[in-house]
């Protein structure tokens, strides 16, 4: 014979923050490795290819970092003044780096050789990418102008000027096209250019000076970063979708994580934030003890790196979750006993009996009545009013509610009116309470005039209850409608046309 099969009870979910499942990715974090540099840690960025190498540009080199050992691999020390914002090629064998000399810099990694020396801006060079297709070099100044550059001649194929009024401090490239480069500059403008036209295809003003550029990976959204504020733009659209404004202090840097489904920020209040790109929601926050300049992700997600202004590079591994696999090995090693004799081992299932709760016992021998008696006492229907539901929601299933709820006393009734009134306007409980409470009726009509003066008020409390929710339900579909107006409204121009 089979074993009773238990009364699945589920549970009110938690009350809690909408990111409290991302926190859990994030929460597990090693105590940080702390490496000393000889000034502020400018720009941090990692290879996407194994091992993920990062890049710390710093003082007068930039150093190559391995990820597991946290011991510098590559030191590129061919800078005679401060080096900016070192970055990988997508795969990982070259290197490009400004610095304060208004040089461009192409270093081979395996062999810390540098290949070339791109010459031409006027001022010191603070930001340089590698273009899509990996063949042309962007890099942003403070003379002003944005260049590409053509790595096999070591030309010039691209030169704006006299779009910025102010230092050009970011910069970022399409990740899905190699034409497009955007800038950012300490006059507020994001400009957006074309190499095949050669002009500015988009340009919108962030409101503060910029500190970070970056494309989400569609290539259609941009994210820009500068005073308190992130801003996400639709390039295609040209409008602004998002603004985030969860910090206090001037946000430094910018990067992805979760493969391009959040969006990490680095701010002088020492805060690291990560906002999820699906809500554009804040989902988790990490505090550093000083303020932080630059960050970034590895592409699994293990390993963080955050350099602050006191020089200090903060190496953090993220463990991934084993709490599956230390449950498993918990169950199995509870569930076998080792029995040895004779030099022989075998392993023998430990039987447990079933642990059944006494309203399941009740519904096991169909005695519906005192199943609903149990879950109404007070102790259940008024701590744990779930698990009361649930049962009803089995003796509907069953085609047992009927008789569970039939020839009640007086007593018994008012107690199951009392929870009715109590947790009918719940969510999550109304649909079957309601139907709990149409039964009722249908029993007991014929007896209404007998009731006692609790069941009669307990009644007409329970039909106040109801008429609220249905006002409530069609003061909310009001409203509704009067936003899906505004909405629309607000899409149409003066002209008639649509946005």
């Amino acid at each position: 014979m089979s074993s009773f099969k238990k009364s699945f009870v589920q549970p009110f979910a938690e009350t809690c923050e909408p990111y409290k499942v991302e926190n859990s990715y994030w929460k597990k974090l090693t105590s940080p490795v702390l490496i000393k540099e000889f000034g502020p840690i400018d720009y941090v960025h990692f290879s996407k290819k194994l091992p993920y190498h990062f890049a710390v540009s710093c003082s007068a080199r930039v150093q190559v970092y391995n990820p597991v050992t946290k011991v510098v691999t590559k030191n590129l020390n061919k800078f005679k003044e401060a080096a900016y914002g070192a970055t990988f090629r997508a795969d990982g064998q070259l290197l490009c780096a400004g610095g304060e000399e208004s040089i461009v810099r192409l270093f081979e990694v395996n062999t810390k050789s540098m290949l070339r020396q791109f010459k031409g801006h006027k001022a010191a060079v603070h930001r340089t990418f590698f273009t899509y297709d990996g063949v042309h070099i962007a890099s942003f100044s403070d003379d002003k102008t944005v260049s590409l550059w053509d790595i096999a001649s070591q030309q010039i194929s691209g030169h704006y000027e006299g779009y910025h009024n102010d230092y050009i401090r970011a910069g970022c490239v399409s990740p899905v096209s190699s034409n497009i480069v955007v800038s950012g500059g300490y006059d507020k403008k994001i400009n957006m250019f074309d190499s095949r036209t050669k002009s500015v295809t988009f340009s919108v003003n962030h409101g503060a000076p910029i500190e970070s550029l970056m494309f989400l990976p569609s290539g259609s959204l941009l994210v820009s970063a500068g005073g308190t504020e992130v801003c996400i733009w639709d390039v295609l659209a040209g409008k602004l979708l998002a603004k985030l404004t969860q910090n206090h202090k001037t946000i430094t840097a910018l990067c992805l994580a979760k493969k391009g489904s959040a969006i990490v920020t680095a701010s002088l209040d020492k805060h690291v934030k990560i906002y999820d790109v699906s809500s554009f929601q804040l989902s988790h926050d990490i505090t550093y003890p000083s303020a932080v300049l630059s960050i970034d992700i590895s592409s699994d997600d293990r390993t963080i790196v955050a350099g602050t202004v006191d020089g200090i590079v903060n190496i953090t591994k993220r463990k991934p979750s084993s709490k599956r696999n230390a449950e498993n090995n918990k169950r199995q090693a509870r569930s076998e006993v080792i029995v040895r004799s004779d030099g022989i081992d075998s392993s023998v299932p430990l039987m447990q009996a079933d642990q059944i709760v006494k309203y399941d016992s009740a519904l096991r021998k169909f005695n519906y009545s005192q199943a609903l008696d149990i879950v109404l006492s007070h102790t259940i229907a008024f701590k744990k009013p779930h698990v009361t539901a649930y049962v009803f929601d089995e003796l509907c299933r069953r085609n047992g509610l009927v008789q569970a709820v039939s020839g009640r006393n007086q007593k018994q009734l008012a107690i199951l009116l009392n929870y009715l009134v109590r947790y009918i306007g719940v969510r999550k409980l109304s649909k079957t309470l309601t139907h709990v409470a149409s039964t009722i009726i249908d029993c007991y009509w014929d007896s209404f005039d007998n009731c006692t003066l609790e069941v009669r008020a307990l009644l007409i409390k329970l039909q106040t209850v109801v008429e609220n929710e249905i006002l409530l339900t069609k003061q909310f579909l009001t409203i509704d409608s009067l936003v899906k107006m505004l909405v629309i409204s607000s899409e149409i121009l003066p002209d008639g046309t649509s946005v």
